[in-house]
């Protein structure tokens, strides 16, 4: 099962690939957008043990474009443009707010999907600590 979905979601990359019309792969750069009101001033609830949790939603739902450890160097990720982002590096720049918008959100103009509604609230933040423990 695992298979036959990582195979769906890498023919999901190249579509998305073949329809952005870039010319080239690049990784989004910049300093990143505010964070919108609602999510302004977020801090995770939860204590360092959720990342266990979180790393397994993460290697279930994003490693596959941002890779094992969050690089941005997924299997799919190589036929996205913007490549996804290397979260450590973003985690090091950005607040638990940002990081549980963007997961919720997405992010317009890049292959990142909102995962609200996929994802509970909970998990989302187990991802956020996750995310707080890739170097």
């Amino acid at each position: 099962m695992k298979k036959t979905l990582s195979a769906v979601l890498i023919l999901a990359a190249f579509i998305l690939a073949a329809c952005g019309g870039g010319s080239g792969r690049t990784e989004a750069v910049g300093t990143p957008a505010p964070v919108p009101a609602e999510f302004a001033g977020q801090t995770n609830p939860l204590g360092a043990d959720a990342a266990a949790a979180g790393a397994e939603t993460f290697k279930n739902n994003c490693a596959t474009c941002h890779g094992e450890q969050g690089h941005g160097d997924g299997p799919a990720g190589a036929a996205l443009n913007p490549a996804p982002r290397n979260l450590s590096t973003l985690a090091a720049i950005v607040g638990d707010d940002y990081l549980f918008w963007r997961v919720s959100t997405g992010k317009a103009g890049t292959s990142m999907i909102g995962w609200k509604g996929v994802l509970t609230d909970e998990q989302i933040w187990q991802v956020v600590s996750f995310i707080r423990t890739l170097k």
